[in-house]
């Protein structure tokens, strides 16, 4: 069961992480999504899930973010003023992909 403040800040990063993407960082020829936010217990650590399309693009975004994470959690702490900040990481997110290989399999049964 997780705690109140814990899904708090998961909504918070998740939405304000999604901003800074949209603004600050250009991905040519990809969309990058936040998807899911995971803080531990002691709120020490944030995994950041990331959907990219084309997927095939998703090792070199996911590389820059991991590269500029201190950055983005700098950007963070000015929008949401939290102590102590999470440290942040990134990890692909695989989700959106599996459900449309999975939908494809079911429409090729029919």
């Amino acid at each position: 069961m997780k705690f109140f403040r814990s899904q708090r800040i998961e909504k918070l990063v998740r939405e304000e992480l999604s901003k800074i993407l949209v603004r600050e960082f250009e991905f040519p020829g990809a969309l990058v999504t936040v998807t899911e936010v995971e803080v531990d217990k002691k709120l020490d650590n944030a995994k950041i899930l990331l959907s990219v399309l084309p997927s095939k693009r998703g090792e070199s975004a996911l590389t820059e973010l991991n590269k500029r994470a201190g950055e983005l959690q700098h950007m963070l702490l000015k929008k949401i003023n939290i102590k102590p900040m999470p440290r942040i990481s990134f990890a692909l997110d695989h989700g959106l992909e599996n459900a449309a290989r999975v939908e494809k399999k079911l429409l090729e049964i029919e």
